[in-house]
């Protein structure tokens, strides 16, 4: 008896290794991680929404990090804000003409969840903007976070 407890004793050990290992696995992270600025395009004249014909995004003397580069039907646009600074300046071309907008924010860590670990959120306090296109923007909502919300509205 003592020598067939002993044959089955690796497959024991092994077994029970495996229900250890996979139970310390970190869960898959399905949830969104990253928080934006989210601004949609209205047209001026109608009230109603309209993606640009071509939207240039970047950040102010980061030409070369193009967020968005000719980029046709964006709706809404994601606006990227550093969490180590409290404003960050874009540089925005609608339709071929250039803008500036500064956001003014204030940012704190977040923990989404235990399997996606932490993001920063933000609160919008200002802006500032340009007017050779945009015509007016609207603050919908303070709250940057993951959520798909609305936080300004960008008239043209």
């Amino acid at each position: 008896m003592m020598k067939k407890l002993y044959s089955f004793l690796p497959a024991i050990v092994i077994a029970g290794c495996s229900v250890l290992i996979n139970s310390c696995a970190p869960e898959a992270c399905v949830e969104e991680t990253g928080s934006f600025l989210k601004a949609s395009f209205y047209s001026y004249a109608t009230k109603l929404k309209v993606p640009p014909d071509s939207l240039t995004l970047y950040g102010l003397n980061m030409q070369t990090n193009k967020i968005y580069n000719k980029t046709t039907q964006v709706q809404p646009a994601l606006f990227p804000l550093n969490p180590s600074a409290d404003n960050c300046t874009f540089v925005i071309r609608i339709n071929g003409i250039t803008d500036t907008i500064q956001f003014i924010y204030s940012s704190f860590p977040h923990l989404i969840s235990k399997e996606c670990g932490y993001t920063f959120y933000h609160t919008l306090d200002t802006f500032f903007y340009s007017k050779h296109t945009i015509d007016f923007i609207y603050r919908n909502s303070d709250n940057i976070t993951t959520l798909n919300e609305e936080n300004i509205r960008i008239f043209y």
